[in-house]
């Protein structure tokens, strides 16, 4: 029996959550160290799974397959295409960077108004949402799958509840109300919206009487199970609603802004770079393979909500007072673009989108664990409070810089290869929508560099005047990244060509091809 390898991945982080959770309270420092090198011995599983994928193989690699629940037909069936591999690289790469970020954002109050902040606690649950979405990208059954996309609730809850942000204008007490209620937020609206899949899940098992997703695509592409319109589209809607909460779209994004701006800047990359890429992945491996004709028929409307999220979002993070509300409201805005490139049902938009998983989860950490650093010094997350940091701490500046950069889609950065894929893909099949979605663009460019201008440059704020730059660990935080950012802006195809043929395999599900250019565009 060969070495299970996906579930060694999936597992590592789990046993070392529990592990970090066992160490003595004394032992702080030992708790981060033993998180950090599960999360690298994590990556390095990770990238196993990276070299012995095979782009051109079978769709389903590495696959595991063993009974489970057998009376109800449920297995633990993992299997990663290449989509797959790409988010399960992003997940594990930031999830070291993620725990050195928060090196001290567990640590003891020194004001002794709180309790005891565990700091065990804290990198046990970073660890146990790694393991939760990295089987939720893994699974291949939809039982299995759905169990982890509930589960990763409970520890993102504690995360956002128990552990937020220090830097709070009026006052600790006020700061304990808000990040309760954008902790129980999160957890409703994501709730919710599982619940209704859960009824979509077991509508699908009595359709066809199990839940692994390929014997199921199969079925269907062979004409031995058959679905009614009606409920094929029913199902569509339940999976659909739940994965749309978690991604976010318009108009079920509302918990967002609240959950990343209460976090600590870790706990809020975990959640939009990390946590909410597993709704738009959900979307190619679940809702278009399992009920094709119901995602063509949902698309118009869809596509409408997309632009309505990219724009409405763009719109709303110009207007921010909060650097963490900005970020939020920016990443609504961007997953609208992701979720058109979805829905665009055209290659060029798939593998944008898929593309733009990774590197919005990239340009976000960037940026967000920067500002991290920026609002940790100042204690202050109101852009107002900040001006002139660019003469007192260059390094910060320059890093922020590139992070806001690459937030607008800057040519030479990661996101503008796969933000230009979305817009081809979207406009050959669509060209209103994707005509309008480029006004995104524009206001991304003006909320990011409104943003510098009114932190970074001008007259030195008394506040500001003594902010030191980044320090060692910081930079071995923020560097890889920029440099990923960089690499990728010029280099995409290490990413396209492992994603490229789950694509292709996804548009033909969907019995889709790219639309033919014109006798005029040819000639």
């Amino acid at each position: 029996m060969s070495f299970p390898l996906l579930t060694a991945t999936a597992a590592l982080p789990a046993i070392g959550a529990v592990a970090t959770a066992a160490v003595p309270a004394a032992q702080r420092t030992a708790a981060k160290w033993l998180a950090l090198l599960v999360s690298l011995a994590t990556l390095a599983l990770a990238i196993t799974v990276l070299v012995r994928f095979e782009p051109d193989g079978a769709r389903y690699q590495l696959t595991e397959s063993h009974a489970w629940i057998a009376d109800f037909g449920v297995r633990y069936e993992l299997g990663v295409d290449g989509i797959a591999v790409a988010l399960i690289a992003l997940t594990t790469l930031l999830i070291p960077f993620v725990i050195l970020a928060g090196w001290h954002d567990a640590d003891p109050l020194e004001t002794g108004s709180r309790r005891w902040r565990p700091t065990q606690g804290f990198f046990a649950l970073i660890l146990a949402v790694e393991a939760m979405v990295v089987i939720s990208f893994e699974a291949t059954d939809v039982f299995l799958f759905y169990i982890f996309f509930e589960a990763m609730l409970i520890p993102m809850y504690f995360l956002i509840g128990g552990f937020g942000d220090r830097a709070h204008e009026h006052g600790e007490e006020a700061a304990s109300t808000q990040r309760s209620y954008a902790a129980v937020k999160f957890l409703l609206y994501n709730l919710v919206g599982g619940l209704i899949m859960l009824a979509a899940v077991i509508g699908l098992y009595v359709v066809a009487g199990n839940f692994s997703l390929q014997e199921i695509v199969q079925a269907r592409a062979n004409g031995s199970l058959h679905m009614a319109t009606n409920t094929e589209r029913w199902l569509f809607l339940g999976f659909f609603f739940a994965f749309a909460v978690k991604a976010p779209l318009w108009p079920l994004h509302t918990w967002l802004p609240n959950a990343m701006q209460e976090a600590t800047a870790p706990v809020a990359v975990l959640i939009t770079a990390v946590v909410d890429k597993v709704g738009t992945f959900a979307m190619l491996r679940f809702c278009l393979q399992l009920f094709p004709e119901a995602s063509k028929w949902a698309t118009p409307v869809i596509l409408v909500l997309a632009l309505i999220s990219i724009v409405y979002g763009a719109l709303l993070a110009v207007g921010q007072r909060d650097i963490k509300r900005l970020v939020a409201y920016a990443s609504i805005s961007h997953f609208g673009f992701i979720i058109m490139g979805i829905f665009a049902m055209t290659t060029q938009g798939q593998s944008g989108a898929t593309l733009y998983m990774v590197n919005h989860g990239i340009s976000t950490a960037a940026l967000m664990l920067v500002a991290g650093f920026l609002i940790s010094r100042r204690g202050s997350r109101l852009i107002a409070d900040y001006g002139g940091v660019q003469k007192v701490a260059p390094v910060l500046a320059g890093t922020f810089l590139i992070g806001g950069l690459a937030t607008l889609s800057l040519p030479g950065l990661a996101p503008f290869v796969s933000e230009f894929l979305v817009l081809v893909g979207t406009f050959t099949r669509y060209p209103a929508i994707g005509i309008i979605a480029t006004f995104g663009i524009v206001l991304a460019a003006l909320y990011t560099l409104v943003l510098y201008q009114r932190t970074m440059t001008g007259p030195v704020k008394p506040e500001v005047s003594a902010m030191p730059d980044l320090r060692a660990r910081e930079l071995v935080v923020v560097a890889p990244l920029i440099v990923l950012l960089i690499f990728l802006g010029v280099y995409p195809k290490p990413v396209t060509d492992i994603v490229n043929p789950a694509v292709k395999q996804t548009m033909s599900d969907v019995h889709k091809t790219d639309p033919k250019p014109s006798v005029e565009a040819a000639k």
